[in-house]
């Protein structure tokens, strides 16, 4: 019997442990650990069951970096410790780009969603910071900066191949500047 409790104990320990997160100061050396830190809500998450799941945040205030008014974040939806991440959540993200228009959420960054019942922000209460006192830190040391304009990534375009139709034109054309620079050769040479 007590082995049995000595393994449940060791098992109700290892994963509570792998969950916390070394307590951080809110302070201008943490900023600076962050490339992008942004108040936004959740506009839509695509869930992959890998650590590549996407959440679109609509950015509402821009802290530090330079993002648009949408703006992408990956983050872990297979980890028994990932962030609760719904559709119209208001959040303040710390994050790190892992591509040039999109960033990685880590679970032990500074990330918070916003939690209306102050006696249930567990952040509030291991950290002694509101969250609305980081809003105002955050506004106050960073200042607002301006968001990027939403620019399709025209990239996505470049490799479609063309319709029969549109192939033969292109053909055509060439051709026909093939032969004008052949006998515009030609003439010069005469």
């Amino acid at each position: 019997m007590s082995k049995l409790i000595l393994l449940f104990t060791l098992f109700i320990t290892s994963t509570v442990i792998a969950c916390q997160c070394p307590l951080t100061s809110l302070s201008k050396e943490e900023l600076n650990k962050y490339d992008l830190i942004f108040k936004g809500k959740i506009e839509s998450i695509k869930l992959t069951n890998t650590i590549n799941s996407e959440a679109v945040f609509f950015v509402d205030e821009l802290y530090k970096g330079n993002l648009a008014q949408h703006f992408t974040v990956y983050f872990n939806d297979k980890d028994e410790c990932k962030l609760p991440m719904r559709v119209g959540d208001e959040w303040l993200i710390y994050t790190n780009y892992k591509q040039i228009d999109k960033g990685k959420l880590d679970f032990c960054s500074r990330s918070r969603t916003f939690i209306k019942n102050s006696k249930e922000d567990f952040f509030a209460v291991t950290t002694g910071v509101s969250y609305d006192e980081e809003y105002r830190f955050l506004q106050t040391t960073l200042g607002l900066h301006k968001l990027l304009k939403d620019v399709p990534n025209r990239s996505e375009n470049r490799n479609i191949i063309p319709s029969k139709n549109q192939f033969i034109l292109t053909l055509l054309i060439s051709l026909l500047g093939i032969v004008g620079f052949y006998w515009l050769i030609k003439k010069i040479l005469k």
